[in-house]
């Protein structure tokens, strides 16, 4: 299984999600691995990955291009004067995917976030063709940032294999109750389950995507 993890936007927990699963395959005795091809910022998420992929990687496998600058990747390559090297990237991901079966591949931020002049996350994981896990931070304002995300990838021509609802917040509102039932209602797209403040399990949400 080869999978593009995607989000509604910024901090809404891809990383953990990713790693839910990562752990659940490690669990399940499959070997798997996390990809964070671009990292902003801080290498947090990267480590975190890493941590919970197969053995035998470095960080640097894991996660290509590290750019300090905690933004997008395209303002960051601008405020570092670097240029994104977009092949590299490619290769380093073709080299995991002879190497292992199912590599998870996180993006950066939300959907369209830009990497360079006319070329976006969207772009990039047309590019490695790959079905799409979106993972919406649920709480108000999620409903249409998920719509149009969705909506986006589909009318790429891609499959959107999920959604994940991650409850960043232990907090629960009117919004985040309903918000599943709306997003069923809206979108002929599975929600693959729900993930609580928290939570330390990713077998189901492995369950819902081979089953998917």
């Amino acid at each position: 299984m080869k999978l593009f993890v995607t989000a509604t936007d910024t901090n809404a927990g891809k990383t953990y999600v990713t790693r839910l699963i990562l752990e659940a395959f490690k669990s399940s005795g499959r070997d798997a691995v996390g990809f964070k091809p671009i990292c902003c910022g801080t290498r947090e998420d990267s480590h975190a990955l890493l941590s919970v992929s197969a053995e035998g990687l470095t960080l640097d496998e894991i996660n290509p291009v590290w750019l300090k600058t905690p933004a997008s990747p395209y303002a960051a390559s601008l405020i570092e004067n670097r240029l994104l090297n977009m092949e590299s990237v490619m290769e380093a991901y073709h080299v995991l995917t002879h190497r292992f079966d199912h590599i998870m591949v996180e993006g950066v931020g939300g959907w369209e976030v830009p990497f360079a002049p006319q070329y976006t996350a969207a772009d990039f994981a047309q590019e490695l063709d790959l079905p799409v896990l979106v993972v919406v931070n649920n709480k108000l304002g999620a409903l249409n940032h998920t719509i149009l995300t969705v909506r986006d990838i589909l009318s790429r021509n891609m499959k959107c294999a999920g959604i994940v609802l991650n409850h960043v917040s232990d907090e629960r509102d009117n919004a985040s109750i309903s918000n599943r039932r709306i997003i069923e209602d809206m979108l002929e797209v599975p929600v693959i389950g729900e993930v609580m403040h928290g939570e330390t399990s990713g077998s189901e949400l492995l369950e819902g995507i081979l089953n998917g």
